[in-house]
């Protein structure tokens, strides 16, 4: 099982409250030692050196704070635990975009990814080839590669929906899908062998 602040904190208050003295002695004597190692842990997670050591205060102001309601005993698992979990509440707070800045993007002069006049048009033209080459295939085909590719249904609800056997609609999806390539790409197929 793996040790956790919560779990040490309740070991630890056992021993009533510390002294200052005492908690300095302790954070001293366990706590100070093990810095190199914890540095070594917190830099493969920081973007740089004065980034781990923020967090290495970070670390010890709540290591003290555990303290003053009892010495976590042992020091060192809890410790990383408190390491690991500050580490992980910053990712947190990094993957978080506040309103206030989306809802200002114009006001940012932020490059937009909408696609251009040109790129609207060829998507319109490969939409009509699309269209053209399914009208060409057989409405058997046509059905089960609509259902699957457009409307994103499952081969078993294709099944259900056509009362046709699975094996069935994964033999004419094959047939429909490998009709599609051949009216698309067909004509350019033949002119680059």
């Amino acid at each position: 099982m793996a040790e956790t602040p919560d779990t040490h904190l309740e070991s630890a208050r056992r021993d009533a409250d510390m002294s200052v003295p005492e908690i300095q002695a302790w954070f001293v004597r366990e706590v100070l030692p093990l810095e190199s190692v914890l540095m070594q842990f917190l830099r493969r997670s920081a973007r740089d050196l004065a980034d781990a050591e923020d967090l290495r205060q970070e670390v010890y102001v709540r290591v003290c704070e555990a303290a003053q309601h009892g010495i976590p005993q042992p020091a060192r698992p809890f410790l990383f635990t408190v390491a690991r979990n500050l580490l992980i509440d910053r990712a947190r707070r990094e993957q978080i975009v506040s309103i206030e800045a989306v809802a200002d993007l114009e006001t940012l002069n932020v490059a937009i990814d909408e696609p251009g006049p040109e790129r609207n048009a060829i998507a319109l033209d490969e939409l009509r080839r699309l269209q053209s080459a399914l009208d060409h295939l057989p409405r058997r085909l046509r059905s089960v590669v609509v259902m699957r590719k457009v409307e994103g249904l499952s081969r078993p609800e294709i099944a259900s929906h056509l009362g046709i056997a699975e094996k069935t609609v994964e033999k004419r999806l094959t047939q429909g899908v490998r009709a599609l390539a051949r009216v698309l790409y067909g004509a350019d197929a033949e002119t680059k062998s």
